[in-house]
């Protein structure tokens, strides 16, 4: 029962929990009597949890290695087969757009037994979230905007670019998913034609894990946005730049393990059962 899907039964759920589990076994009277705790203590040790569940994708884009290669080899500090050189830099960038900025009708609390938060709340409007990330160096560069777009990216890139080490580099490797204001040829032709010695990398089509950008914003997520309680867009503004420069101070590198090694022999192991079909 558990490793069917409730709708295959006839129960209007999505999924089991322990205690409809539990519930489902007293009404098909399979037990007379049954808690969801010892449901979930059986299925536990068999490694069964209809409760759980993991999100997956299969690589839609046809050059994925091709594209995502390159990028791990840059965080493993290689470039074409060489060691990076000490006067590159690589920096990924990434904007969280539509960050809303909401008033909550009863003030946020200290935490407190019993305590409990209001749902209410007033919507001030959404701005866009921007950030750099210097992979190597940990270092920030992040700024908000009204709104996401080539403009706003741009002055993100300028921020960091107008600016040493960036500006002298030999090169500069910068990171990017395929959003619209930093996709396709266009985008690189007109990045890099507006700093010469910026080199764009796109991450593969539903790939933007690979952005080291992204854990970053989880980061922000969790430690600014959660609970979301800000004034108007200005507090907002001012919250998220205000951690950008306190996370700054303690900041490290990421653990970045996921390598080309490990790359390639995920997707053959995602090509065994289309072998197997033909």
């Amino acid at each position: 029962m558990a490793c069917a899907l409730p709708a295959e039964k006839g129960v209007p759920l999505s999924r089991w929990s322990a205690s409809e589990l539990a519930r489902e076994a007293l009404t098909r009277e399979i037990v007379e009597q049954i808690s969801g705790v010892t449901v979930w203590r059986w299925l536990s040790q068999d490694a069964i949890k209809p409760w759980q569940h993991r999100s997956w994708i299969f690589p839609r884009d046809p050059r994925f290695a091709e594209k995502a290669g390159p990028i791990l080899d840059l965080y493993e500090g290689r470039w074409q087969g060489e060691r990076l050189h000490p006067g590159d830099y690589v920096v990924c960038a990434d904007e969280k757009p539509s960050i809303q900025a909401r008033r909550r009708k009863h003030p946020t609390l200290p935490a407190a037994p019993g305590h409990r938060r209001g749902q209410r709340v007033e919507r001030k409007g959404a701005l866009c979230y921007l950030a750099a990330w210097d992979a190597r160096r940990a270092k920030l560069f992040d700024r908000c905007a009204l709104k996401d777009g080539i403009a706003a990216f741009d002055a993100l890139v300028e921020q960091f670019m107008s600016q040493p080490p960036y500006s002298r580099a030999q090169r500069v490797f910068v990171v990017v998913d395929n959003g619209s204001a930093h996709r396709g040829q266009r985008s690189i032709d007109r990045l890099q034609g507006s700093w010469p010695n910026l080199k764009l990398i796109h991450t593969p089509v539903h790939a933007s894990w690979l952005n080291q950008a992204e854990i970053y914003f989880s980061v922000a997520q969790r430690k600014v946005l959660t609970p979301n309680d800000f004034a108007d867009l200005d507090a907002l503004e001012q919250h998220l730049l205000a951690f950008g420069r306190r996370y700054e101070q303690i900041a490290a590198p990421f653990d970045w393990k996921f390598t080309r090694s490990d790359l390639e022999r995920v997707l053959r192991r995602l090509e065994q059962p289309t072998a197997k079909a033909a």
